[in-house]
């Protein structure tokens, strides 16, 4: 409902200009996984204020998430995050539990600009364990981005490593928080996302699949897709929203994302 009330207010708003470009630097989990190869502005901050994800098993059990996360343009073209993701999770037969699931610390470095060649970033990230549903150990990994630009859309393509032993028999271990969505620990993550931009009506139109496989010797590739929008709302406030699905594997979830953030600088920087 979100998403289409989103698209809705983005073709009833006059054409305007005026807004800033925040609306297509995606994010991971804004609302698609597949991020994009830019970094945030030296010394600019973006504060993800709500970006919640709802996601609902086959079987009928709920699991909601919300991260609050502060990005910070740390050196040029480099950006530091932290975020701090929450977890409602239904574990069925009237079983809940919630909790913080976790600490993600990730740092992004943009290598070059586009020209010809993509534009290509490297990313680090590593979740650490903290609270109640988080994992049981430090889990680092390693991500490889590219973004091309054509005159009618842009592709991404994201390659994922982590590194570290499957997690131990745990709430929550086996299933976490990551960027604001409900995520399966993956050993390795790879898809495309592809989005088209409105500049005009400050509208982005994206969406993605990937593959991933977990941590464990037996775990098997699964495969997800998900739609999405961006819009910015005002020069410093742009909303995204997503619907997701799992489309292999048992468990063929289906997936709601809704978010929002903000940018700023400090009050003394140029």
């Amino acid at each position: 409902m979100f998403f289409a009330t989103t698209l809705a207010l983005a073709a009833m708003r006059p054409s305007t200009a005026r807004a800033q470009t925040d609306y297509f630097n995606t994010d991971a989990g804004r609302p698609v996984r597949i991020e994009d190869a830019y970094a945030l502005e030296r010394r600019g901050f973006e504060l993800q204020v709500a970006p919640l994800r709802l996601e609902r098993s086959t079987g009928g059990q709920y699991r909601w998430g919300i991260e609050p996360e502060l990005a910070y343009g740390i050196f040029p073209r480099t950006q530091l995050e932290v975020g701090f993701p929450l977890a409602w999770i239904d574990a069925g037969i009237g079983r809940r539990t919630s909790g913080l699931a976790g600490v993600d610390v990730s740092l992004l470095h943009n290598l070059n600009v586009e020209t010809r060649i993509p534009a290509l970033a490297i990313a680090a990230d590593v979740l650490l364990p903290a609270g109640k549903l988080g994992p049981d150990r430090a889990y680092p990994s390693l991500k490889g981005i590219a973004t091309k630009t054509f005159s009618w859309a842009r592709f991404h393509l994201n390659g994922q490593y982590t590194f570290g032993d499957a997690p131990g028999e745990q709430p929550g271990s086996t299933s976490m928080l990551v960027g604001a969505q409900v995520v399966e620990v993956a050993r390795w993550l790879g898809g495309v996302a592809v989005d088209r931009t409105f500049p005009l009506r400050s509208v982005l139109v994206t969406g993605e699949i990937y593959a991933q496989e977990g941590l464990d010797e037996d775990a098997m590739t699964e495969w997800n897709a998900t739609v999405g929008s961006r819009y910015q709302l005002s020069p410093r406030w742009a909303l995204d929203a997503g619907i997701g699905r799992r489309l292999t594997g048992a468990d063929r979830v289906w997936s709601l994302t809704v978010g929002g953030a903000v940018a700023f600088g400090l009050p003394w920087s140029r």
